[in-house]
């Protein structure tokens, strides 16, 4: 099965962050990729009515009420977008415009209803999406191989995509020595398997154009070495599934990948870690929320984590960064995600974690670009 994913680009993200609506709606709900949607679509609804209400009991103008509430509707009646899903849904309304996100991540339900997206959930999925592509290739064979959370990992067909060093060669084996150019002995040998790597990475560029899910490349030397070098996806993953893959049960594969995943995730959290230590030592690293929200706000934050289950009620004042804490209503928001938006748009770096991956357990932890002054 292929689950059915939109993870966000950071133009979409960017987006999402700088519209600002008196009635913008957010709505999470987990999906089932296996399912129908028919009870994904009922949670929709009863989330898009509890929306409409708080827009109703808000003050909201009737001809914007109904817009809004049509735009929720029609998205709700569309049974074929419901039979194509991901794990968790991602749906921001205003009246003018709707846009919906499959993500790869479990997220709770949750409706929001402000004069901005909660993107922090969002997020998520742009942090550590669990989603990646094994590209297990030998001489003999190529495949690519879709892995993703609680759905089984299947192939996936690539337009263009070579079937081995000989056809790319036009040989019938890759060991026929017969002269052409430069096309002898073990040097002629590399030649053609560097000439079928080039071939591949140009295949694989329009699966892999606007995602920054993580490539594994399962292979053994020299193909492994030789693909790295031509490679042009930025998110090749430095850890390769060692041995040839040719014949190798697509499970197998995948149970490898995954564990390649949880060593990537867990070593940019361990680096994040000792960088925050060594930040905290030189004034460089905050923990408190106001404190958090005035560094962003002046743009001085170079990476956050922030917890995606935690919502803070209140506002962030534009110009000083100044915490009003309180509950929630038309002109209170969740303060973490405002802290999370803000160090986005400035051109930072924003993780969203659970709250033990966070250094001292906290809702909000920044590492500064530079010390400042916030007394």
């Amino acid at each position: 099965m292929i689950l059915h994913t939109d993870i966000p680009t950071r133009a979409q993200v960017d987006r999402l962050l700088g519209d600002r609506d008196p009635a913008s709606v957010s709505i999470y709900l987990p999906t089932d990729p296996a399912s129908f949607g028919e009870t994904e679509r009922i949670e929709f609804w009863n989330l898009a009515v509890d929306a409409v209400g708080q827009l109703r009991d808000a003050g909201a103008e009737r001809d914007r009420l109904v817009a809004i509430e049509e735009e929720l509707a029609d998205l709700a009646d569309d049974e074929e977008f419901w039979r194509h899903q991901a794990r968790s849904l991602g749906v921001f309304a205003t009246p003018a415009v709707l846009r919906s996100f499959r993500l790869p991540n479990r997220l709770v339900s949750a409706v929001e209803v402000s004069d901005r997206f909660f993107v922090k959930p969002l997020l998520r999925a742009v942090t550590f999406p669990n989603v990646a592509f094994v590209l297990a290739l030998a001489q003999g064979s190529v495949r690519v191989i879709e892995v993703a959370p609680d759905v089984e990992p299947s192939e996936v067909p690539v337009q263009d995509m070579p079937t081995d060093v000989a056809s790319v060669a036009g040989r019938s084996s890759i060991t026929d020595r017969a002269p052409h150019r430069r096309i002898q002995g073990s040097e002629g040998q590399k030649v053609i398997m560097r000439k079928y790597a080039r071939r591949i990475d140009h295949a694989l560029r329009p699966l892999l154009s606007g995602l920054e899910v993580p490539l594994i490349l399962a292979a053994s030397e020299p193909m492994d070495g030789i693909f790295r070098s031509v490679n042009s996806y930025p998110q090749l993953a430095p850890t390769t599934i060692a041995g040839n893959p040719e014949g190798a049960p697509v499970a197998q594969l995948a149970e490898r990948a995954r564990a390649v995943l949880d060593d990537l995730y867990a070593d940019e959290l361990r680096q994040l870690h000792e960088l925050y230590g060594l930040r905290s030592s030189e004034g460089r690293a905050l923990a408190d929320i106001a404190e958090v929200a005035r560094a962003a706000t002046y743009g001085a934050v170079d990476t956050v984590l922030v917890d995606i289950d935690e919502v803070v009620p209140g506002s962030v004042d534009e110009q000083t960064g100044a915490v009003t804490f309180g509950a929630a209503g038309p002109d209170r928001y969740g303060v973490v995600d405002e802290i999370a938006r803000r160090v986005w748009l400035a051109g930072g770096r924003v993780l969203a974690v659970r709250r033990d991956d966070i250094p001292g357990g906290t809702p909000v932890a920044a590492i500064l670009r530079y010390a400042i002054a916030l007394g």
